[in-house]
């Protein structure tokens, strides 16, 4: 990592992504996806699956429609959400190591919190319930409420209007370059916390924050605290 940069100001409020976040869920979602390929014998080979990653639902739906057909498409997510869903009924969704202690942190500072994901409505608050974090956020905003997916800026121009905040004076936490791009198309101020795609040169270019966790994350924020 490269050196980072400090917080230039305290954010009014801080908007966060949802899946490879806050949730451990990324890699559960490709893992299903692979399984369920396997399964219906469709060739597709891994790397597939990371392009996949930051996107919302119609897009991703696209992509395989493009890939494998539109029967198999269809056929192919049935199976994986399925997958997906057994899982979280057995094992619950692990959260990404920090998010508690950052989420508690701006609670108690008064610190107002949005959700901005790619995914639908009732899937994300079904696995924000599941976490114990949906009673972090003063909002939700999610792909059912947008007209257009990350990378457009919408889902967090969204957020920051629910939350009466300037866009200029929100933080945005995310792991995805998909979702870098979408805050920073809305005038936002991004950090960074990969997951599953290391950012490339050209991510870095874009000029935001990268930190390794969100533990990270959390002391540039308590320098201004």
């Amino acid at each position: 990592m490269n050196a980072i940069a400090p917080l230039p100001f305290l954010p009014d409020a801080v908007i966060f992504d949802m899946d490879g976040l806050m949730l451990d869920s990324e890699r559960i979602i490709r893992e299903c996806l692979a399984q369920a390929a396997a399964d219906l014998g469709a060739e597709v080979e891994p790397e597939y699956w990371l392009g996949m990653v930051g996107r919302d639902d119609a897009t991703c739906r696209q992509m395989l429609r493009t890939r494998i057909g539109d029967s198999d498409a269809e056929a192919l997510l049935a199976r994986s959400y399925a997958l997906y869903d057994a899982i979280l009924q057995d094992s619950g969704i692990p959260r990404r190591p920090g998010i508690g202690e950052l989420l508690e942190l701006l609670a108690t500072r008064g610190i107002p919190r949005a959700v901005a994901t790619s995914s639908l409505r009732e899937r994300a608050l079904h696995k924000l319930r599941m976490a114990g974090l949906l009673d972090y956020f003063d909002t939700v905003c999610t792909a059912s409420d947008v007209d257009r997916p990350k990378p457009a800026p919408d889902v967090y121009l969204l957020a920051a209007g629910r939350l009466q905040v300037a866009p200029a004076a929100c933080l945005v936490l995310e792991d995805s370059p998909t979702g870098v791009r979408a805050a920073l198309a809305a005038g936002m101020t991004a950090i960074q916390v990969p997951d599953m795609l290391a950012p490339d040169a050209e991510v870095r270019a874009l000029g935001h924050r990268i930190v390794a966790s969100l533990a990270e994350a959390q002391r540039l924020l308590e320098a201004w605290l």
